[in-house]
């Protein structure tokens, strides 16, 4: 089980990496100590697959995810969102066993089933 895209997302990722700045590179997703929950979600554009990486290839987007984040990851499904408050990336995690009122950080699940959704 890895992280998975929705078609949303995949197309949003696919138009930010169309853009000269990011030609060549990769989206890597990270969880990073920290936030009101103690764990949050970070995106960055990358060049270089780390041998610690796992490349994930969904939707025609490659995804670089670290074996410590993808531990915290396994399962989840990123989507994009537009509403009247804005757009934003938003990542449904089984693993999570709650979010922040931000959306943006994470408990883990004890039980490794939780139902959490973050916006970034």
């Amino acid at each position: 089980m890895s992280v998975t895209l929705t078609t949303a997302a995949a197309d949003k990722i696919k138009s930010l990496l169309d853009q000269d700045e990011n030609s060549g590179m990769h989206l890597r997703i990270f969880v990073s100590g920290g936030g009101c929950s103690g764990y949050q979600y970070g995106f960055s554009f990358e060049d270089v697959v780390k041998d610690n990486d796992e490349v994930v290839d969904t939707l025609g987007v490659k995804l670089l995810v670290d074996q410590m984040s993808m531990e915290m990851l396994k399962g989840a499904e990123v989507d994009y969102k537009t509403s009247l408050q804005g757009e934003s990336f938003v990542i449904r995690n089984p693993n999570a066993g709650g979010s922040c009122g931000c959306g943006k950080s994470f408990t883990p699940s004890n039980k490794g089933g939780g139902c959490a959704n973050a916006d970034y």
